[in-house]
C-alpha cells in the first residue's frame, strides 16, 4: 500500500531512567543504552523511520541535559529540548506547534524493542489515511499472552482496511481480566505509538486539556532557537500539568482509531522484560560477560563493576555497577523504580 504524502516522526526521549536502575539513571536513560543490540535504543528507533520515501526528517523531544548525548548519536537531528519534565502530552504539543497543521505526526517512544519493523511500517501505511481524515490513530499490538503489565485498547467496527474504531482504554488489568480481554479477540496492547495530524491533535488537546494546550502554545511562541535546537520557554510551563498523552487526550477523545498490528514488540519496561528478550544458556540464565552461575536457573545477572558469581539461586535479577548492587526476584522487577527513588533520597 502506497501513502499519499510523507509522515513526520516525533521521537519522545525524556525518560527518567528509573525502570532499569541502577544501569539506567536520569543522566543515562535506557534510550541511550545498548540493551537489545549493538545500537542504542534511540538509534534503533531512528533507523525504523529512516526511509526518506515515507518519512520526513525526525524530530526528537527530549530533556535539555541529554542534548549532547543525543547529538552524539544523531548529529543532524532536530531537537526540541524540554526545560523540565512536562509529560508526553506537552512534549507532543511542542512538536505539533512547530509544524504546519496538516503535517501527519508519527509519535514513537525512543526506547521500545521491535524485532522486525516491516509489520509496523505496513500498519503506518494503513493508519495514515485515517490520520489525514481527522482521526487520532493508535497502534494496538496483538497480544500473545494475558499480560498484566500493559494497558489494553478494545476495538469496535472497521473504519477502513485494517483500521478499527477504538472503544475503550483499559489500564493494566488483573490476570483474570487480562485473560478475558485476550480471549475476546478485540483487545490489543496499547503500544504508546500514535499518529495524527498536528491540527487534529491540538484541537483535541485544547478541548480535553486546555491548561496543557495553553502552556505549550506560550512556551513555543517564546521559544529560543539555535541551529537545530529549540528550547521552549520554561517560564510558560510553570503551571503546566505533567500528564501523559494517553490520559490527556487519547482516553477522552471520541476520534480515536486503532490499527491492529502483529508485532514482536516490548516496551522494555523492566529487567524482567530484558530477561524475556535475551538469549539464555542451558539453565535458562542470562549472564553478562563478567558473571557466572552455579546450580542457578532463570536468573539475569549483569555487572559494570565487580565480577558476580551466583550459586543455588533461581529467578533473580542481579545488577551491579560501581555504586550499587540490585538484587530482586524477577517477579518483582516492576518495583525497581522504588529502589531508584530510594537511592535518589539518600
Amino acid at each position: 500500500m502506497r501513502m499519499d504524502g510523507l509522515v513526520k516522526p516525533i521521537i519522545l526521549a525524556g525518560g527518567s531512567g528509573t525502570r532499569l536502575w541502577p544501569l539506567s539513571t536520569e543522566k543515562r536513560p535506557k534510550h541511550l543504552m545498548q540493551i537489545t543490540g549493538d545500537l542504542s535504543m534511540l538509534e534503533q528507533t531512528l533507523e525504523r523511520v529512516s526511509d526518506t520515501e515515507m518519512f520526513l526528517p525526525a524530530t526528537i523531544v527530549g530533556a535539555v541535559d541529554q542534548a549532547d548525548e543525543i547529538k552524539a548519536v544523531a548529529p543532524t537531528i532536530e531537537l526540541i529540548l524540554e526545560p523540565k519534565p512536562c509529560g508526553s502530552a506537552a512534549a507532543v504539543a511542542f512538536a505539533a506547534f512547530a509544524v504546519p497543521g496538516d503535517t501527519v505526526l508519527l509519535v514513537l517512544p525512543s526506547d521500545h524493542h521491535i524485532a522486525d519493523r516491516a509489520p509496523l511500517i505496513e500498519a503506518i501505511r494503513r493508519g495514515a489515511y485515517a490520520a489525514k481524515a481527522g482521526r487520532l490513530v493508535t497502534f494496538g499490538i496483538k497480544p500473545v499472552r494475558a499480560e498484566t503489565g500493559y494497558g489494553y485498547i478494545t476495538a469496535g467496527g472497521a473504519l477502513g482496511t485494517g483500521v478499527r474504531e477504538a472503544i475503550s482504554f483499559i489500564e493494566k488489568p488483573d490476570a483474570a481480566r487480562a485473560s478475558e480481554l485476550v480471549q475476546s479477540g478485540d483487545a490489543f496492547w496499547n503500544s504508546g505509538m500514535f499518529m495524527f495530524s498536528a491540527e487534529t491533535f491540538l484541537e483535541e488537546l485544547r478541548k480535553h486539556a486546555p491548561e496543557i494546550y495553553g502552556a505549550a502554545q506560550s512556551a513555543m511562541a517564546a521559544a529560543s532557537k539555535e541551529a537545530s535546537r529549540t528550547w521552549p520557554d520554561g517560564g510558560a510551563l510553570d503551571d503546566c500539568p505533567s500528564i501523559s498523552i494517553d490520559y490527556a487526550v487519547m482516553e477522552r477523545s471520541d476520534r480515536i482509531a486503532v490499527v491492529p498490528v502483529d508485532l514482536e514488540w516490548s516496551d522494555v519496561g523492566s529487567w524482567a522484560a530484558i530477561f524475556e528478550l535475551a538469549s539464555k544458556d542451558s539453565d535458562g540464565n542470562v549472564l553478562g560477560a563478567s558473571c557466572m552461575a552455579v546450580d542457578s536457573h532463570g536468573c539475569l545477572i549483569r555487572s559494570e563493576g565487580p565480577r558476580i558469581v551466583a550459586i543455588g539461586v533461581d529467578n533473580l535479577v542481579v545488577i551491579a555497577t560501581a555504586d550499587y548492587v540490585l538484587v530482586v526476584p524477577r517477579s518483582e522487577a516492576q518495583r525497581v523504580r522504588e529502589a531508584a527513588e530510594l537511592a535518589k533520597r539518600q
